[in-house]
């Protein structure tokens, strides 16, 4: 592949043409600024580099794909990871600062991914579920997605989901969470039957999600605004809804406190 000219060609290809040489006396001229000023950093560490490589492989992202977003040579990878075994050299030590910022901007977001890389379904299913809750029915929500509603179930049971699935999940909820059912032909009796299977299965409606915690797996739903509080807990029997896990455990939390400041009363 022939090298496009500029500084590279210059140095590696002894190009000696005019838009080479101007390269090069435009790098040297913006090195002996830095320098003057003590900001030149040629090199930098490449251990944050190898770090957040093998990050991105562990959320399945390939180096062919790293490289496609950072915009580097997939070798470049290579040689921060494993060295150059065919010239015996070890994985490199340092890198230049503008490779290091390329990679170290990418992200494992499902944008990056390879559309068939399995992932984790809970964002998916959470989205799903809510959509349900304010009553879509499952097959409306199928048909929406172009498959047959009884793919759609074992989607939701699978404990994987495919990067292409997960996006197009995505987009329906960005696109149906705000919009009427009866809008878009479901039955007053569909709608109904929707929600009440969602409620019968403690499903959470969009409402009780931020887009920053519904694929978190620590995170819960906020169904009351005060999630995970004593007046959570009430406010969950005001809206007929199960106290959620984290209201049961501060309601308890609570009641043990008072079980213990009404002890200390009794004993002193």
């Amino acid at each position: 592949m022939t090298r496009p000219h500029g500084y590279a060609r210059y140095r590696l290809d002894g190009c000696r043409c005019y838009t080479c040489g101007w390269a090069v006396a435009q790098y040297n001229d913006a090195r002996e600024h830095a320098m003057r000023r003590g900001t030149w950093q040629p090199w930098t560490d490449a251990e944050p580099v190898r770090v957040h490589i093998r990050n991105l492989q562990d959320c399945e992202m390939g180096l062919r794909t790293i490289a496609a977003h950072a915009g580097v040579n997939r070798k470049r990878l290579q040689a921060v990871l494993h060295g150059r075994p065919e010239r015996g050299t070890p994985p490199q030590r340092q890198v230049r600062p503008a490779f290091a910022a390329a990679v170290l901007a990418v992200e494992p977001a499902l944008e990056n991914l390879a559309p068939h890389t399995p992932i984790s379904p809970l964002g998916t299913r959470r989205r799903a579920h809510a959509l349900v809750a304010v009553g879509w029915p499952q097959q409306h929500l199928a048909a929406h997605l172009g498959m047959n509603p009884g793919n759609f179930g074992t989607m939701l049971v699978r404990d994987h989901v495919l990067v292409r699935r997960a996006l197009a999940v995505r987009a329906m909820y960005d696109a149906l969470w705000r919009a009427d059912p009866a809008d878009h032909g479901a039955t007053p009796g569909g709608i109904t039957r929707a929600r009440k299977y969602a409620a019968d299965r403690d499903w959470a409606p969009p409402g009780a999600w931020d887009d920053d915690t519904i694929d978190d797996p620590d995170a819960w739903p906020d169904w009351t605004g005060k999630c995970g509080t004593v007046e959570g807990f009430w406010a969950h029997r005001y809206i007929t809804a199960p106290p959620c896990q984290p209201c049961r455990d501060a309601f308890n939390a609570d009641g043990r406190a008072r079980k213990a400041a009404a002890k200390e009363g009794t004993t002193a």
